[in-house]
């Protein structure tokens, strides 16, 4: 009786797992036959593979399709190969698609009802209030900030070069970028460019820092939905240091701006107009017009906001600012001529580093560009149908729940869009063509592309300039030509082991 009994359970198990797996041949969509319970993301429940290169090596599979299906446990997903397609999802269709769909229960998690991972009402709410924190205007007010930062790395760069100039640039960016969106953000002096083991720099290394057990954790809330509502995906220490950090920043301040034109007074002064209110994106009236909600921005909604510009403004400005040192490394032609150019144009600023002068250094900026492509950040952006649409160019329809993926780093690698993608050739973007074509999109694109963008933009270029005024960076003993990904990452891209390179003093 018991072994019938689990011969029953094992084959109720069976079923239930492959439930949905016939969604895409029943809508004659290509795709690799999923295994029960996990679907397609075997590879990434264990950590063997990220979701961004298990979505590169289907990508190139189906070299011939537009799209191809996927299946994460039992939730469909639909691959987009195709720029035209991506282009409606992100943009011209983007009501049926405005949900990230990463499942987060923000009562249990308060610090994910940021922007980023926000959905519906909340999300458009937030976005509509937080938009005017970065205009032209504003960003320049933060400038000043960045060049205090600047003084500080060129003095730690001073100490590594004093010291034989090894070092790990990936640590080196990240603690710049720590310090800055402290400055910037918080109104804190992290103090983790002068010290690496500053508890800010720590908890920055913490949030993106993934062990096999958290992986295992992670997958499982993937995989299976339904019993999500056991998990918590944030660390809760990490959650309470950030809540107990920023709130104490906002009672410093009495809950208002203080002057410094940082972030904090940014959303403070947002905070104090009140009430937001606006068109729901969720809710229509019979008739189809859009009915109007309304939302407070609480102590904790303004604590995640300045949560997740703290998170994402480092880990993706380090990521790619580190990246492009790398490659400059290889490229010690361009390197100088990039350093030649920083000169000129410091020249016309009485050799200071400002804003203007910033927006003015076109072939630091092509570099980065190319370096965002070559390792974007964020290597897919996800998307959720939140209604039923058709694609027009295939005829096929999906249903509200199914999962899209855009694959930035594979379509970033296509020999269709970019010739010899694996090289570095930044002068591939001196048109400036290939950024409106949906095959670039290191910041997305449509209404949820980064509203921190040209911040982080403007905040790498100053870090790679401030840098490179004073150094050199060339191959070390350790150095390795093509980087290993770490395949524990889950939102974002990053690499094994760091990015060892040798710093010098510049010979001018």
């Amino acid at each position: 009786m018991f072994i019938f009994c689990v011969i029953v359970l094992v084959i109720a198990i069976y079923f239930y797992g492959i439930r949905n797996h016939d969604y895409w041949s029943k809508r004659n969509v290509k795709y690799d036959r999923p295994w029960p319970i996990f679907g397609n993301y075997f590879n990434y429940v264990f950590g063997i593979k990220s979701i961004t290169v298990t979505t590169t090596e289907l990508y190139n599979k189906y070299p011939n399709e537009k799209v191809v299906g996927n299946f994460c446990g039992n939730t469909p997903e639909l691959i987009i190969r195709d720029p035209d397609i991506a282009r409606d999802i992100l943009n011209v269709d983007f009501a049926h698609f405005y949900l990230r769909g990463l499942g987060r229960d923000i009562k249990k998690e308060p610090l994910l009802q940021n922007i980023f991972s926000a959905d519906g009402d909340l999300w458009k709410l937030v976005r509509q209030r937080l938009t005017p924190a970065f205009t032209t205007a504003k960003l320049k007010g933060m400038f000043p900030l960045i060049v205090k930062c600047a003084e500080k790395l060129h003095d730690l760069g001073d100490d590594i070069v004093a010291n034989g100039g090894e070092c790990d640039v990936r640590d080196l960016m990240a603690r710049f970028s720590t310090e800055f969106i402290g400055a910037c953000g918080l109104g804190i002096e992290m103090d983790t460019i002068t010290n690496e083991n500053s508890v800010f720099r720590n908890m920055g290394r913490e949030i993106f820092s993934r062990s096999l057990t958290d992986i295992l954790a992670l997958g499982t809330y993937e995989i299976l939905p339904e019993i999500r509502s056991y998990f918590m995906q944030l660390n809760k220490d990490l959650d309470s240091f950030f809540i107990k950090m920023i709130t104490k920043v906002f009672k410093h301040r009495d809950y208002k701006p203080s002057g410094r034109n940082d972030f904090v007074d940014l959303l403070l002064s947002l905070a104090a107009k009140g009430t937001i209110k606006g068109e729901s994106i969720e809710h229509r009236h019979p008739d189809g017009t859009p009915k109007e909600v309304e939302l407070e921005m609480d102590e904790l909604c303004l604590v995640a906001q300045v949560f997740v510009f703290f998170a994402a403004g480092f880990e993706t400005s380090s990521s790619s600012t580190s990246y492009a040192l790398h490659e400059l490394a290889y490229n010690s032609d361009l390197q100088q001529k990039i350093q030649n150019e920083i000169d000129q144009v410091l020249s016309k600023y009485d050799n200071k580093l400002c804003y203007e002068a910033v927006a003015e250094m076109t072939l630091l900026d092509l570099a980065f560009k190319e370096a965002l492509r070559m390792l974007p950040p964020v290597g897919v952006l996800n998307r959720t149908c939140a209604s039923q649409y058709t694609i027009k160019q295939l005829g096929i329809t999906i249903d509200p729940g199914v999962r899209i993926i855009i694959p930035v780093s594979a379509l970033h690698h296509d020999e269709k869009y970019y010739e010899n993608p694996e090289q570095f050739k930044p002068e591939r973007f001196a048109t400036g063509d290939i950024t409106s074509k949906y095959v670039y999109l290191p910041f997305g694109e449509g209404p949820r592309a980064c509203i921190g963008a040209r911040l982080g933009h403007m905040q790498s270029l100053a870090g790679l300039a401030a840098l490179l005024r004073k150094f050199s960076v060339e191959p070390s003993g350790k150095t390795h030509r093509k980087l290993r990904l770490n395949h524990r990452l889950h939102v974002v891209q990053g690499v094994k082991d760091g990015i060892p390179l040798k710093l010098k003093l510049r010979n001018k």
